[in-house]
Formats: C-alpha cells, sequence, structure tokens
C-alpha cells in the first residue's frame, strides 16, 4: 500500500485470531504492546496511509522498524500476555501508570507455616492477602489493633518468631497476651492457622453477626460466673462494634464493589478508587496516567484496570466504570480468573451507585487538576520547559513571556477574545486582557483583528488602529469594568509589554491569520505558534508539518495550560456578556426589575432556555405572573427578531 511504512506485512499474512502484537525499533527495543479479538484488523489500522493517521500513532509506527505478534486461544489470554509484556518491555508508548504516593496495606502471609499480619506498602508477597489500600499508614495501623483484639494473631518479624520458637520463650506480644501465635504456648500451629482463617474470612465479608455472636457469649459467660471470658468478650465486642464504626455504610450490608472515576484529557488522566466492602468504603487510591498515544476513555480503562489488578489484587464481583469498553466481555473473563469468580462491569446509571461514581469521578477530577497544578509551580520544570519550547520552535531566547490568544462566540454572535499572559510559566492575571469583537467573518478574520489591535500597542503610545479608533478595548481579568475606555492608565501601560512569543488556539490557518497581522504591524523579533486542540499540535507560519512535542514533556504540558486558561477566559468574558444582553433587553419590560430578571435566568438555567419558554412557564417563576410573563415572551420575541439576542 502506497503511503505506509516499509516493513508493512503482506496480505494474508497477519492471522485472524485473537492475540498480542509488538512493535519494535531498530535496536529491538519494544516500543508498544497491544491485544486484538483480530490481530489483522487491528494491525490494519495502523498500516493505513501514513496521512490519515493520527499524528502520534504516524510517529510511533515510523519509529518502529518491524511488527511481530503472538496468537493465542481467546481474549482473556490475550489480556493477560499483554499485561505480561507490558510490565517486562515497559514500552514507551503504552499508557504509564505513576502513583501519587505507595499505598499501604493490611496484609496476611497465608504461604507461612505461621501467618502473620503486617503493614507494607510492597505488592507481590507470594501466597500472600491483601486487604487496601488504605489511604494513610494510621488507619491500616488503627484497623490492624482493632482486628488483633479480634483475632489476635501473629505479628512478629520471621527473625523473632523463629527465635521464640527455638528458645521456647514466647515474643513481647505474647508475652503481654497480644498475640496468641504458636511461639506463646497457649495454641498449637493449627489452631493458630485455624485463627488467622477467621480472621482474613472477616475482613473479606465483614459479617455483622460477629456482634451478636459476642453478645451472647458474653452473657453467657457471666451466667456461669467465667467473668475473665466474659471480659474478654466484652472488649472483643468493644472493639467490633469500633470497627464498624470507622466507616460510614454507603451502600447494602452485603455489597462488595470497587468504583472507578476517571478523568482525562489529551495528555493524561487521574483515576480515584473507592473499595467498598458489606457497603462500607474500606479503601481508596488515587493515582496519574500519562497518555503517550491519546487512547480513548474505553482503552483507557482497559489499561486502568490491568493496573488495579495486577500484583495479587482480587477484583470484587462488581466493579463500577464510567464506560464500558468495546471489549468488556473478555475483560470481565480475565477479572473473573484473577478473583477467582464471576466479576462482572457495569456502568452506574441512576441510584446509590452512580453517586458513588460521580462523587470517585469528581475526586479523580482534582486529582488531575491537583498533577497539573504541582507540575507547573516547580520551577526546575518551568525552566525545562522555556528550554524545550525555545529549542522546538528555533527561538533565539527562551519566551521567558507568552501570551495566548482564544475567540469565544455563540453561533456567530457575542464575538469575544481573550489574552492570556504567563512569565516564566506563570499565569499573570493582572495582565490578562479580553476583547469585543463588533463582527467578523470567521474564527480566521476575528484572530487577525485581535493581533492587529494587539500589536499596535508596540508602536507607541497613543497608537491607533487601522479604523482609527483608539486601541484602549482591553480589560485586566480582576476590573469588573466591561469596557475597555474605564482602563487606568498605569494599567494600560502593562498592555505595552513585549512577549517573546504568541500563541492561537488552532492550527495552520488560525496561525496564518496571526502572521498576517504580524507582518502588517511591522513588529519584528516574535516569535509565533498555534496549539491544534485535536491532535496537540505546534503549528508554525508556512510550515508543511507541524512541531510534535513528546506526549509527557513539560514544554507541551505548558503550552496546553496556556491554551486552556486563554479558552477559560475567553468563555467566562462571553457569559458574562450574555448576561448583560438579556438583562439590557429585559430592562425595557415595566415591572421587570434586576431581582427578577435574575429569578428567570437562576429558573431556566440558561438566556437560550428562557428564551424558548412559553408565557405559562415563564409564569411559574416566583414573582412572575401571567400578565408580566406575556410582556416578557413578547420582548424576548421582538429582540429576536431584531438581531439583539
Amino acid at each position: 500500500m502506497a503511503g505506509t511504512v516499509p516493513y508493512r506485512p503482506k496480505a494474508g499474512e497477519i492471522p485472524t485470531d485473537p492475540g498480542v502484537y509488538r512493535f519494535r525499533d531498530a535496536d529491538g527495543r519494544v516500543l508498544y504492546v497491544g491485544k486484538a479479538k483480530n490481530l489483522r484488523a487491528r494491525l490494519s489500522n495502523y498500516f493505513a496511509p501514513l496521512h490519515t493517521l493520527h499524528e502520534r500513532t504516524r510517529r510511533m509506527v515510523t519509529t518502529a522498524s518491524s511488527v511481530s505478534w503472538t496468537v493465542v486461544a481467546t481474549e482473556v489470554e490475550a489480556f493477560q500476555l499483554e499485561i505480561t509484556w507490558i510490565n517486562d518491555f515497559k514500552p514507551p508508548f503504552n499508557v504509564r501508570f505513576k502513583d501519587d504516593k505507595s499505598y499501604p496495606y493490611l496484609v496476611v502471609t497465608l504461604a507461612e507455616e505461621a501467618p502473620r499480619a503486617m503493614v507494607s506498602r510492597k505488592r507481590g508477597i507470594p501466597g500472600a492477602r491483601y486487604f487496601g489500600p488504605y489511604p494513610k499508614v494510621w488507619a491500616v495501623n488503627e484497623t490492624l489493633d482493632l482486628m488483633l483484639k479480634l483475632f489476635p494473631i501473629r505479628t512478629c518479624k520471621d527473625s523473632d518468631y523463629r527465635r521464640a520458637m527455638a528458645t521456647g520463650k514466647p515474643c513481647f506480644a505474647g508475652q503481654i497476651g497480644r498475640c496468641f501465635g504458636p511461639c506463646s504456648g497457649r495454641v498449637t500451629i493449627e489452631e493458630h492457622r485455624a485463627n488467622v482463617d477467621r480472621f482474613v474470612a472477616f475482613m473479606q465479608n465483614q459479617d455483622r453477626r460477629i456482634i451478636t455472636d459476642l453478645e451472647r457469649e458474653m452473657r453467657q459467660a457471666a451466667a456461669v460466673q467465667d467473668y475473665e471470658t466474659a471480659a474478654r468478650r466484652r472488649d472483643e465486642l468493644a472493639a467490633a462494634n469500633a470497627f464498624f464504626e470507622k466507616s460510614a455504610m454507603v451502600l447494602g450490608e452485603h455489597v462488595d464493589l470497587d468504583v472507578f472515576g476517571i478523568d482525562h484529557d489529551e495528555l493524561a488522566a487521574a483515576v480515584h478508587l473507592f473499595v467498598i466492602r458489606g457497603g462500607r468504603v474500606r479503601g481508596v487510591r488515587s493515582w496519574t496516567v500519562d497518555k503517550e498515544l491519546d487512547v480513548p476513555l474505553g482503552e483507557l480503562i482497559d489499561s486502568v484496570l490491568e493496573n488495579a489488578y495486577a500484583d495479587d489484587i482480587r477484583p470484587p464481583g462488581e466493579v463500577v466504570v464510567p464506560e464500558l469498553p468495546d471489549d468488556h466481555e473478555a475483560l470481565e473473563g480475565w477479572l473473573s480468573g484473577v478473583a477467582g469468580r464471576r466479576v462482572r462491569l457495569r456502568v452506574a446509571q441512576r441510584g446509590d451507585k452512580a453517586a458513588l461514581l460521580e462523587t470517585a469521578t469528581q475526586n479523580a477530577r482534582q486529582a488531575l487538576m491537583l498533577y497539573k497544578t504541582r507540575r507547573s509551580a516547580d520551577f526546575t520544570t518551568r525552566s525545562r520547559a522555556l528550554e524545550d519550547i525555545q529549542e522546538a520552535l528555533g527561538m533565539p531566547d527562551a519566551p521567558l513571556r507568552i501570551e495566548c490568544f482564544d475567540v469565544s462566540h455563540l453561533s456567530g454572535t457575542n464575538i469575544v477574545a481573550s489574552m492570556v499572559v504567563f512569565e516564566d510559566g506563570l499565569p499573570r492575571k493582572d495582565e490578562y486582557r479580553r476583547f469585543t469583537i463588533p463582527s467578523s467573518t470567521d474564527d480566521t478574520d476575528s484572530i487577525h483583528q485581535v493581533l492587529t489591535r494587539r500589536l499596535a500597542y508596540l508602536a507607541g503610545p497613543g497608537a491607533a488602529d487601522p479604523d482609527g479608533e483608539a486601541v484602549a478595548d482591553a480589560v485586566p481579568e480582576s476590573s469588573d469594568t466591561p469596557e475597555a475606555s474605564d482602563t487606568p492608565p498605569a494599567r494600560r501601560a502593562k498592555f505595552a509589554y513585549r512577549p517573546n512569543l504568541l500563541v492561537v488556539d488552532g492550527g495552520q490557518p488560525q496561525v496564518q491569520a496571526a502572521a498576517r497581522a504580524l507582518l502588517e504591524s511591522g513588529v519584528q523579533g516574535i516569535s509565533l505558534c498555534g496549539i491544534a486542540k485535536r491532535l496537540e499540535e505546534i503549528w508554525t507560519p508556512d510550515a508543511d508539518f507541524p512541531v510534535i512535542l513528546p506526549r509527557n514533556s513539560d514544554a507541551l504540558f505548558l503550552f496546553q495550560r496556556v491554551r486552556d486558561e486563554a479558552h477559560r477566559f475567553a468563555i467566562t468574558h462571553q457569559r458574562q456578556r450574555r448576561k448583560r444582553d438579556i438583562g439590557t433587553v429585559l430592562s425595557d419590560v415595566p415591572g421587570l426589575g434586576p431581582a427578577r430578571v435574575k429569578e428567570l435566568l437562576r429558573h431556566f438555567g440558561s438566556v437560550a432556555r428562557l428564551k424558548g419558554a412559553t408565557p405559562a412557564e415563564i409564569s411559574e417563576v416566583k414573582g412572575i405572573g401571567p400578565t408580566l410573563a406575556d410582556a416578557v415572551h413578547r420582548r424576548l420575541g421582538a429582540a429576536g427578531d431584531d438581531g439583539r439576542g
């Protein structure tokens, strides 16, 4: 096939069976590992004409020099082999997981002669049973302390246990009655194993019937005047009640499930996991993901679950995710094999589980924002990002001052634009500016107008725009004054600061429009580029191909943050203008003051819904009667006819 890579296999060579494939570079390094239900169908996507591929997929395919595959019997086996190869080869183009910390677990070493309970951050201990993860070390220690009052099993180190068994002298925990391990002489190895089994069974099922049993045994012991046993049962009952009170009930008493909330963008993702056992939140875990390839949410969920249930972590019978992957049946089969029982994937649509999913997603959203904030706050990271931008764009100096422009409109009306400023990689909100564009043919024309007006300031104070109007319509973010003519002179002087780099939100057409404005202004020595959101490509003037920055690079992260901030500021300005516009229209209605206008907007939620409402629907608003509702409806209709709405 023309336009593809030379190592593309011949037609018919690739089997149609399930399997796992590997892309390698010229040195034999594995670049990417993937699985497929049909190898031929999946791999054909990579060998389409290069110009049709996603930019980062094209970079992976052209970096590779060969592809190989291994056929397996089922999709479940493909899952297992893919996980093994990803862990073995650490391919740079696969999703990479970054726990924001190493989480502690409560571990029971079932493979040992006399199993013990301990707190560990290490996963993958042979034959061990894990409970958690817990958010803090104190949380798992607190749980272990309570559990040892109910089931006093061994907690000492292996060296202490062996020394105690050899000398016949119990370890310290055995001497004070905190451990009924074999070294204490109170129980045999078989009896200790039975106690460990009860410990594990309770941690797994967390059956509240233990409270009833302890109460009954306490009363029975007291009835026969066995007060020592009654006192032990009393203390165990208090520990059991404390254990159940530590976590709030969020679902039914017998509900076990894991809830995954995910928030992601083109470069990274954050995952937040709620571990629900016995209807209670028993653990939480958060981690971030770097995405080298811009994979869709379904494929991301595949990778998230493969990572979450590695190293002997068993899933519950139900796993709630924000979206079912295309291969969810095979994924369920793999999870069932890991758990040793049937596991089902679900997307919660309503009820308590949906509320938990929304809470987990909100936590993931906060985690992703925190990840970006911490990354941008680091001085070394910012310096490296600016140096990488300088090198990628061929600039003579690092872009210590970056100005980014974005245009926002509502179906071609209410056209506004924003300018945000980043100095030394940090936002300067006091120097943000916003623009009102009276009329424009399209986004490129809007970009040309805004850049023309902004660059006029660099020609000197009092400069005028091409139409002869004073260039004074930009205001700082902190200003509540909508009109630029009220901008204080001291603030307007800052607008004349010279940027090193101008960035526009968009691809090659928007960059060409900005370059035309830069050329017409006569201002020289300023670099220019645009960032296209869909593929995160960096376009420069007159370039046939974009600049491709590594997906996890600090430079691309800074570009994305600058672009997103410009978009946020533009959208905020446009919404404010829309509210002012509707307020101006409705101010002509007799009897309709600012308070009732605010109530109308609060009731309908948006200007569009208010305009589409009938008089009967408008009259349902508090303080709006039928006559006033008719007047509002007529006024909004007239505003739509004369173009003011």
